[in-house]
């Protein structure tokens, strides 16, 4: 069992804002298991990913949370990744997209308040701890892509799921064009709608790795 964890940060002392939007970093955490075909026997990869429950709530999120202003973009969604849903890992370099949204205590409020523009990575999981601080607040559980699809509550992270099955179907090392996995197809919310994809978009395979400084936030290793 794992005791080193640090209290998740409370309050917005530190939040960063532009444009009167705050500044939210997420990730989706995922993971490629390796299964061998019955017939021939080829080792193909299996990808999952960790999503958190909240209380009376069936549908799922992927970890997020406000940035600060001391630290990193990559920091905050570390940080975040290890508050919410107690992982560490290899977090992309460059970020599926930018999302703008409107929190969840605004989502039926006509005010203008509560906009956030929101920065989403992959996160490929390599430790989850056995504790770790939001426990009594998050449940997580691994999905099949099409399971978090289905149970994610919200559009934009639709989205960003859809980015990510992208980006991490480019860089396989396989060399094979075959799709992970296939998800249906909705509309995406027009402008005047909640959610609202601003840019999405991923560079070219990273070439290497660099540990983030030790501190509270350095809990995984950025591609870069």
């Amino acid at each position: 069992m794992n005791m080193s964890f640090l209290p998740a940060r409370q309050g917005r002392h530190r939040q960063r804002y532009e444009d009167n939007l705050r500044l939210v970093a997420g990730c989706i955490p995922y993971r490629l298991e390796n299964d061998v075909e019955e017939r021939n026997g080829n080792v193909t990869s299996r990808i999952t990913v960790l999503m958190i429950s909240t209380p009376n709530r069936d549908d799922l999120v992927f970890p997020k949370g406000g940035w600060e202003d001391d630290e990193t973009v990559h920091e905050a969604a570390c940080r975040e990744a290890l508050e919410e849903i107690g992982v560490k890992g290899i977090l992309g370099e460059d970020p599926l997209g930018v999302w703008e949204f409107r929190s969840k205590s605004r989502q039926n409020s006509g005010s203008l308040e509560g906009g956030c523009r929101g920065y989403m990575f992959s996160l490929e999981v390599t430790e989850e701890l056995d504790i770790w601080a939001e426990q009594t607040s998050y449940k997580r559980k691994w999905l099949s892509p099409e399971e978090a699809f289905k149970f994610c509550r919200y559009d934009w992270m639709r989205e960003a799921l859809r980015v990510h099955l992208t980006v991490i179907e480019k860089d396989s090392k396989s060399g094979r064009a075959e799709k992970l996995v296939e998800l249906p197809m909705f509309p995406v919310s027009d402008a005047q709608a909640e959610h609202q994809m601003l840019s999405a978009g991923c560079s070219g395979k990273p070439s290497s790795v660099q540990h983030l400084e030790e501190s509270f936030t350095s809990n995984c290793i950025v591609q870069g």
